[in-house]
């Protein structure tokens, strides 16, 4: 099991490229999800870190959240416009655990309203995923002209290509 803080320490590069990424979209990210019939689901969600979680919550009712119930196997893709990936770009891989607890929610909740100013104070999640598991990650980048690639394996660590 890798939690975000242990990701944080094991991959600092990997994570310095989705955190500078993550904030440069407001939070904005794809989230691949497996559907009922074993077919990818693509949907943009907005994850946050929380108290050393990386939290999955959203709109309630969405599909994504139904495919996370059944199969918590996720992929977390930062949102990029630009082909060249100049600022690059990072993926992270894992599964989910749907945390019940209803004061970690109003504590969320606050801090949602306070970074954000979205209201959403008092409502109830059906779902409260985070990341349970980190089990891989990656990063693409353009560095003096030249691609690289980052390569994260929890235990292993990071392995840097580069591309000419």
């Amino acid at each position: 099991m890798t939690t975000w803080n242990q990701f944080l320490d094991e991959a600092p590069r990997v994570a310095g490229v989705f955190t500078r990424r993550h904030r440069a979209t407001g939070n904005l990210c794809l989230l691949g999800t497996v559907r009922a019939d074993g077919s990818p689901r693509i949907s943009p969600i907005e994850p946050r870190v929380f108290e050393g979680l990386l939290v999955l919550a959203g709109m309630p009712r969405t599909r994504k959240f139904a495919d996370l119930a059944r199969d918590p196997r996720f992929c977390l893709h930062t949102a990029t416009a630009d082909p060249m990936v100049g600022d690059g770009d990072a993926k992270l891989f894992g599964t989910v655990i749907d945390l019940p607890d209803k004061d970690l929610h109003t504590r969320f909740l606050q801090h949602l309203f306070e970074e954000s100013g979205f209201d959403a104070r008092g409502e109830e999640f059906d779902h409260f995923f985070v990341a349970d598991r980190l089990t891989g990650g990656s990063t693409v980048e353009l560095v003096d002209g030249r691609l690289e690639i980052t390569v994260w394996t929890p235990g292993i660590g990071e392995r840097v290509e580069v591309k000419n």
